[in-house]
């Protein structure tokens, strides 16, 4: 009781299995326990301490756990254990286990994971997503996969085809829930889990836990048990330092080149743009002004994005520019700066992003900064914006404040919001970035 009151777990279900505190009191086999160790984990993280008897007492689960706090091994590795009781696949079997994740580069991500635990069992698991040619993703759906790890339209493409089957599956994963409904794929969803038998074990992993995912859990999964780690209130990791600027938009092109002005060399910097073309013309200008920077977004193809994010891990490129794409499933290490050149259009996007930066490591927490352009425009995200600052207690500026405390009318017109007040200054003053030289 006092490990989840340490680390704020809610717990719903009855009968629910306590958690392990060490690698050595987990349930996994021999064979699990070295890969583990092998691997430099020195304890679990809170959501697989309690994440794992929940998935290995073979119940429906749902996991609710900040990004970042290692939810893949938390499904992984009792999926290799469950995979090595099963009878192995005959000729035309489809997977035993299948992951679904809302972006190619969660489900490439989530690939690399089960690939490092699973190969001392012989498990074979193949990524199934598009963007790429089908060929080879095919071939190995034909020849027996133990592990599928897809996004939904590729999946649905191979199963209308006939070039696989969900009928031994018994062991399904959701990630990223949240994602997925934001990203509109309830219905590929729908139509890939209606596929699957009813007596699967069902996994359901999230971020976050809006009524659109519980919908979706209820239709899903049968008597459940649940696992909230950290509070169900919104707020960003305080190993994050929070920099917001009010300025307008024809501020930020001058603002962001400042900034980078001020960055060391190699220090790996995320800039995040509402929008693909935006994306591509900030990338375009800084490019032109001398910084190596890179872009990825959903209209680049697959090799594309994939050279793009070799680039940024081993620092080849410190400095990439990206859409939402970007905001969740990218674990690189050791981001420094995250900038929101636009910030998004919701309170739980701007969480996911600046989580980018100050991630756990082996040995704690890394330090890392996010600085945030907020203009009139944003206007109505300013009060929520200003609780999460002071709730990470973070400095809020007054252009903020006063932004905040404006009263806005629901409609929009053109110039932005109606409304008084709101003014851009904001580019200077005691949280702000100081201007360096290049």
């Amino acid at each position: 009781m006092k490990f989840r009151k340490d680390n704020e777990m809610e717990l719903v279900g009855k009968d629910i299995p306590k958690p392990v505190m060490t690698f050595k009191e987990s349930p996994f086999p021999e064979y699990v326990l070295k890969e583990i160790e092998a691997a430099g984990f020195t304890e679990p993280t809170p959501i697989q301490s309690q994440g794992w008897p929940m998935a290995l007492s073979g119940r429906d689960v749902v996991g609710i756990a900040a990004t970042g706090s290692g939810k893949t091994l938390a499904f992984i590795l009792p999926a290799i254990v469950h995979i090595n009781a099963q009878e192995y696949l005959r000729p035309g079997d489809g997977p035993i286990a299948l992951v679904i994740a809302p972006t190619r580069e969660l489900a490439n991500q989530i690939e690399r994971e089960a690939r490092k635990f699973g190969e001392s069992s012989k498990i074979k698991i193949t990524c199934v997503y598009g963007g790429v040619s089908k060929g080879p993703q095919a071939r190995a759906l034909r020849n027996g996969v133990e592990i599928v790890i897809c996004t939904p339209g590729r999946m649905i493409d191979f199963l209308e085809s006939g070039t696989t089957n969900l009928r031994r599956v018994t062991y399904l994963v959701m990630d990223e829930a949240d994602r997925m409904l934001d990203m509109g794929f309830e219905p590929q969803i729908r139509k890939i889990v209606n596929q699957i038998r009813p007596d699967r074990q069902t996994l359901m992993w999230s971020a976050t836990w809006p009524k659109e995912v519980r919908s979706l859990a209820q239709d899903f999964l049968k008597e459940y048990i649940q696992v909230s780690v950290g509070s169900q209130e919104l707020r960003a990791s305080k190993h994050v330092k929070q920099i917001v600027e009010v300025c307008e938009d024809f501020d930020k092109r001058r603002r962001v080149l400042a900034i980078l002005s001020g960055v060391k060399d190699g220090h790996r910097t995320l800039i995040f743009s509402e929008t693909k073309r935006g994306c591509d013309d900030l990338t375009r200008n800084l490019r032109q002004e001398g910084w190596p920077a890179l872009a990825i977004h959903g209209d680049k193809s697959q090799s594309e994005r994939d050279w793009v994010l070799n680039e940024f891990k081993t620092g080849k490129s410190w400095l990439m520019c990206a859409t939402d794409v970007a905001s969740r499933g990218i674990d690189v290490k050791d981001i420094k700066l995250v900038i929101n050149y636009d910030m998004p259009n919701g309170i739980e996007d701007y969480i996911h992003r600046i989580g980018r930066t100050g991630r756990k490591t082996l040995k704690g927490y890394a330090e890392g900064t996010a600085v945030t352009f907020f203009s009139s425009k944003n206007a109505r995200l300013a009060r929520p914006l200003v609780d999460i600052l002071r709730e990470a207690e973070q400095d809020v500026p007054p252009e903020l404040e006063r932004l905040a405390a404006t009263p806005i009318s629901r409609g929009r017109k053109k110039g932005g919001w109606r409304g008084r007040g709101g003014g851009g200054g904001g580019r200077t003053g005691s949280n702000s970035i100081p201007l360096g030289r290049r």
